[in-house]
């Protein structure tokens, strides 16, 4: 049987990149290529195919309609042929995953899990750094991240894993002292624990109350959620966090303050560079990430 001529390889490389990179400089960058190598790559695809794929303008580059449906009808296939020759490797070494998140999210939603993904996939392993100020360094020192924010930067592929509420909970002996449904006096007199990321959280749940003008004694700024679950446990406050965080937490010594449902402005996000997708370790992760629905 006869084979099928295939247009060069590279040259659909070098296409799919800059449609996913959206430029042609980033594109030529990440594949060590000089721009005039890079257009002759893709010039001679359009000489393959027959079809102009962009409009060319001073240094810019824009798909044509027929570069569009090109796209979208190669890049899925072009993904398989990937996955699959590299499947088809023989390699003994690990794959290794340099992870950012959140210790909260880690210890109650991802590490439950793990061993799902590691008996699936025994060679992928992972580093997990908690340090400050992930979203800044996906891309450089992490291959992704477990994020809690509004909404990531557009630059970044991202998926939103959840939807949160905002509860106010406290120790049970405090819940005693003041009452399940305090008022605004009572509740000024009292210290809240506000996750210093996370600010637009109180104030959600002040105006949902219809509190907005309401001055506690003292707000007190904590960088781990599992330090103000702890620190809520212990009577130091009135935490505002996630109805997820406290349901997890499966702690007895904490109560919850009204019974109200508060939208949370913020929800959990996995990010990564778009082309960081196609490294094996980040997309089985994101993959199974997914699919598993933490």
């Amino acid at each position: 049987m006869a084979i099928r001529r295939l247009p060069p390889l590279r040259a659909i490389e070098a296409f799919v990149r800059i449609v996913r990179l959206g430029s042609a400089r980033a594109a030529a960058d990440e594949l060590g290529l000089s721009p005039s190598a890079l257009s002759r790559r893709v010039a001679a695809l359009e000489d393959f195919i027959g079809k102009r794929l962009f409009t060319r303008q001073h240094q810019a580059m824009k798909l044509t309609d027929d570069g569009t449906a090109f796209y979208e009808a190669v890049s899925p296939k072009f993904d398989e042929l990937a996955a699959a020759v590299e499947g088809q490797i023989e390699d003994s070494k690990v794959m290794r995953l340099h992870l950012g998140i959140l210790p909260l999210f880690g210890s109650q939603r991802l590490f439950p899990r793990l061993p799902e993904l590691r008996k699936q996939h025994p060679r992928l392993h992972i580093d997990f750094d908690t340090s400050p100020h992930l979203e800044q360094r996906v891309g450089d020192t992490l291959d992704a991240a477990i994020i809690l924010a509004k909404k990531p930067d557009p630059a970044f592929h991202a998926v939103r894993l959840d939807h949160n509420r905002v509860y106010a909970f406290t120790s049970r002996a405090l819940a005693e002292e003041i009452g399940q449904n305090p008022d605004a006096a009572t509740l000024s007199r009292q210290t809240f624990l506000i996750h210093t990321e996370l600010p637009a959280s109180f104030t959600a749940w002040k105006k949902a109350l219809g509190m907005e003008n309401l001055e506690p004694a003292a707000i007190d700024h904590y960088d781990s959620g599992q330090l103000i679950l702890e620190a809520a446990a212990n009577g130091l406050g009135i935490a505002i966090m996630h109805d997820d965080h406290f349901n997890r937490s499966h702690d007895t010594r904490l109560a919850k303050l009204f019974d109200v449902e508060v939208e949370s402005p913020y929800s959990y996000w996995f990010i990564c560079r778009p082309h960081a997708l196609e490294v094996r370790a980040v997309r089985i992760f994101h993959d199974w990430l997914v699919k598993a629905a933490l």
